[in-house]
């Protein structure tokens, strides 16, 4: 080809593009039919035919120019006929030609607001420019590098007409000279329209000269403009720019135009919503809820729930109770009547949950409300605005499915059944005379809920079925719905006195005696060995102990050896640099090698179980358990970390001693934690002072509050959760909500042929992830059965010489002997163990391995419950058998 390609433009508008030295050859033609817009250089054609031509070019792509082509083209004097010359170097092409094009292929990107992913796809970009120039040049070859979809205008009715039909993101609009068009007017013009709402518009204003003084932009912004871009014909400055608009504006508006589907969602559901303001503002209200109240959604935005009339069917306290509650950050669900425009009250499940915004403050209230159908009233109101929007069989139909849902999911309406004949007549007597009453009340427990429904299948029920559901009445109103009752104590006294020990707090108190224990640090000796600068400044032979770390069989001992009774400094800096917990809290690595130090210092070597080997041990089986593939899946990096920091802090300055001890003795700590949970409120309430009194081992100092309130509640809970007398709540709760759930539905993808993650849902319920984070904790913390066979036998032995001491010290006191089992002089160790593992470990690991699946610490708690089963088919007290005992020595 030659270096002048000429354009003809024939009078039906057909434009052809030729090159002028080879015009013979059919081949070096190409057409560009009416109504398609040409990506031409910087052209725009204007001949006699100009009414079919569009005035909106279609930049999907274009060669860059080469290094030696100037930047713009030059052009020649075009005659009437429309005959255009421009520079070869250039290019010409039309927009049927893309695909010859190198320009990258933007692709779509993934974005997310709250739970719902998006996909987002690429940008649309219009240039809104009267003439080229050097500026529309810079983005339009900046649009083209970012890979953004570009369409040129050269007036606004073309503008308008091109933004209608594509709705782009991005508008550049020329505003540095008002000779061509008045750009003011061509923005307002576009934020006239709907689709303009989210779109993000830029005004090119001139570059001021140094001595002119800096203009105000509100002229801009009350035009519609959203930012204002001085001339700069740069291609790198123009990028920056829509880059920028991109990664801030265009994506929040993205994000708040699929706010829309959801709105969508709000606006067609059954369930009546209302949303406030933390301040009790009405903000919205869907369909269902003008339907159920009466009335029409401008009579409601902008007023104070206060404004509204209330029904007097509530408790006088009621209101104040869902305030407190709910001003807590927590969800408030219960019964409530309202009252309609019309003046009746109507009976109401309302959940009422609060929304955090910015700053970690909640800026809104979701309530959301279903009519409980239970009387006369509810039903009427029910029907009314059921037959607002169906009729016929469709309303008898749906009628019966919402009354049938109710009857599932709600409680029974005991007056509707007393009202009726009953088939029992000799169980007239057993009727509770209360009972209308205390169904008229709004109680919101969720086990009132249960006795209540035991109580309305009472009612016709024969005499038998009555008397047993009496009995399961009086189980239910006791206090301690998941702990085992014993049978008598003779029959098994090492179990009643562990469970005595260890489930109780003991408040056996005799006057006048009372134990405040030592918490003396500094006589700990640790020896001279020198604490790592590094973790990969550690001494040779404990480096080799470490590089075991991640199996289970890990000897703890021999670094508790190694390192002269610190191990919990060593093997704390490798597993939580192996978790990336520094990067989480943002911390350096000596911040958290002094925390560490700070926590050991504070555990007491003197104890024979309880000190830092221990803690240790259970950050050991903390971090074996969350490289479960499953346990991994169900957790976030937040729970991971504050699972390990539990784990380390669990039983800082433990003095040796249960809490029936100190209970008993009227210690300090029982007086100061009111005898309940005394130890584990102690750990966790140590643990956060030691950290933050010293800026030099604070590792929290460089979270964010809500990040550090998020996380210091995880750890609390953990740690509280080690506490014995809420063992079978909590592994109860683990089955029932995980356990079972998570069987049935592999039984039924297994009878489907479907492998589906059984783990998918446990990240989206906030409560399962809590239930998870407590077993493995609790499990971490009692592992030492289910460690191989020697190291099981070292923790037997360190727990029970503690047991001792304390039975000692109880007689030397003259204190009720809360375990007199482990009497040094008497105790069978083996049956000791052997009650441990029936009562409190067989059941809890059996669940936490049918959720981690751990086979092997299956086997050895096997393996270790026959040796002590051995061991006491041998009448034997010791920890190992004679013959073992002989061949150690």
């Amino acid at each position: 080809m030659g270096c002048a390609p000429s354009i003809h433009v024939s009078q039906s508008g057909v434009i052809y593009c030729r090159d002028s030295d080879e015009s013979n050859s059919p081949h070096q033609t190409t057409t560009i039919s009416q109504g398609t817009a040409a990506t031409l250089h910087g052209l725009f054609i204007k001949t006699d035919a100009a009414d079919s031509i569009p005035s909106v070019l279609a930049y999907q792509s274009r060669q860059p120019p080469p290094p030696n082509c100037p930047a713009h083209p030059r052009r020649e004097p075009a005659g009437r006929e429309g005959r255009i010359g421009v520079h070869h170097c250039c290019g010409v092409e039309a927009e049927t030609q893309t695909s010859q094009t190198s320009v990258k292929q933007a692709s779509t990107t993934e974005t997310e607001i709250g739970p719902m992913r998006l996909a987002q796809d690429p940008i649309q970009v219009l240039l809104i420019f009267a003439k080229e120039d050097k500026q529309s040049d810079g983005f339009w070859w900046a649009c083209d590098r970012a890979g953004y979809r570009c369409n040129i205008a050269r007036t606004p009715e073309s503008a308008l007409e091109c933004f209608l039909d594509k709705h782009h993101e991005i508008i550049v609009i020329d505003h540095r000279n008002s000779r061509y068009f008045d750009a003011g007017a061509i923005c307002r013009s576009i934020r006239a329209t709907k689709p303009a709402e989210h779109t993000v518009i830029l005004a090119v204003v001139p570059q001021m000269s140094g001595d002119q003084e800096e203009v105000s932009v509100l002229p801009l912004l009350h035009a519609g403009f959203n930012r204002r871009f001085l001339e700069n014909s740069s291609i790198i400055a123009c990028y920056n720019e829509l880059i920028q608009v991109e990664h801030g504006e265009v994506r929040s508006q993205f994000k708040l135009r699929a706010c829309n589907s959801v709105f969508t969602a709000l606006e067609h559901c059954h369930e009546a919503i209302e949303i406030t303001s933390e301040d009790h503002v009405i903000q919205y209200v869907n369909p269902a809820f003008e339907r159920m109240m009466g009335y029409q959604k401008g009579e409601l935005i902008g007023k104070e729930l206060t404004e509204l009339p209330k029904s007097d069917k509530n408790r006088a306290d009621l209101l104040d109770t869902i305030n407190t509650c709910i001003k807590r950050g927590k969800e408030w669900q219960g019964v409530y009547y309202a009252r309609r425009k019309s003046g009746d009250s109507i009976q109401q499940h309302v959940k009422i949950t609060p929304v955090t915004g910015q700053g970690g403050k909640i800026r809104h209230f979701v309530s959301i409300k279903k009519l409980c159908c239970t009387n006369d009233s509810n039903k009427q109101t029910y029907k009314t605005h059921r037959d607002e929007k169906y009729a016929g069989d469709q309303f008898q139909s749906e009628s019966h499915s919402f009354r049938c849902k109710n009857r599932r999911k709600e409680s029974i309406d005991v007056k509707s059944i007393t009202s009726r004949s009953s088939d029992a007549p000799s169980l007239q007597n057993r009727r509770y005379s209360s009972m209308a009453r205390i169904h008229s009340m709004t109680i919101e427990a969720p086990i009132t809920k249960v006795i209540n429904i035991i109580n309305s299948a009472q009612e016709n029920s024969p005499v038998t079925v009555a008397e047993a559901l009496d009995r399961v009445l009086e189980i239910l109103r006791t206090t301690e719905l998941y702990s085992p009752q014993l049978r008598t104590k003779d029959e098994d006294p090492h179990t009643s006195d562990l469970v005595g020990g260890l489930m109780t707090d003991g408040l056996r108190r005799l006057s006048g005696n009372e134990y405040v224990f030592s918490k003396n640090t500094t006589n700990q000796s640790h020896g001279h060995l020198s604490v790592p600068v590094t973790i990969n400044d550690v001494p040779p032979c404990i480096a080799h102990l470490l590089d075991n770390e991640e199996s289970w069989d890990f000897n703890i001992f021999e670094l508790e050896a190694v390192t002269n009774k610190r191990p919990l400094v060593y093997l704390g800096l490798k597993i939580f640099a192996r978790f990336g917990v520094c990067e989480f809290l943002n911390c350096s690595e000596a911040t958290l090698r002094a925390w560490f130090q700070v926590i050991e210092a504070n555990y007491h070597s003197s104890n024979s179980y309880h000190n830092s080997t221990h803690a240790a041990d259970v950050l050991h089986a903390t971090a074996f358990f969350l490289g479960k593939e499953r346990v991994k899946a169900s957790l976030d990096h937040l729970d991971e970390v504050a699972a390990l920091i539990a784990a380390t802090v669990h039983d800082v300055d433990h003095p040796g001693r249960t809490n029936s001890f100190l209970c008993n003795a009227g210690s300090e700590l029982a007086v100061l934690y009111n005898d309940t949970a005394v130890l584990e409120s102690h750990h966790t309430a140590l643990a956060f002072q030691l950290t933050v009194k010293d800026n030099k081992c604070n590792i929290f100092k460089n979270l964010n509050r809500n990040h550090y309130r998020t996380l210091r509640q995880a750890i609390i809970d953990m740690v509280l959760a080690t506490e014995m007398t809420k063992h079978f709540e909590h592994v109860n709760k683990f089955v029932n909500s995980i356990t079972k759930p998570m069987a049935s539905e592999e039984t039924n993808s297994n009878n489907e042929g479907n492998n589906c993650e059984c783990t998918t849902n446990l990240k989206t319920f906030p409560d399962n992830q809590t239930l998870i984070k407590r077993m493995m904790i609790k499990c971490a913390d009692v592992a030492n059965p289910c460690r191989p066979i020697e190291l099981c036998i070292e923790w037997a032995g360190r727990i029970s010489e503690e047991y001792f001491a304390q039975t000692d010290e109880e007689k030397r006191q003259g204190l009720p002997v809360v375990m007199p089992v482990f009497d040094r002089n008497t105790c069978s160790i083996p049956k000791s163990q052997i009650s441990f593992i029936d009562y409190f470990i067989m059941d809890m690991f059996d669940a936490w391995d049918a959720f981690a699946h751990l086979p092997v610490l299956m086997q050895h708690l096997a393996n270790n419950y026959k040796h002590w089963k051995a061991l006491d088919e041998l009448k034997c007290r010791s920890l190992r058998l004679p013959s073992e005992n002989n061949n150690g020595s």
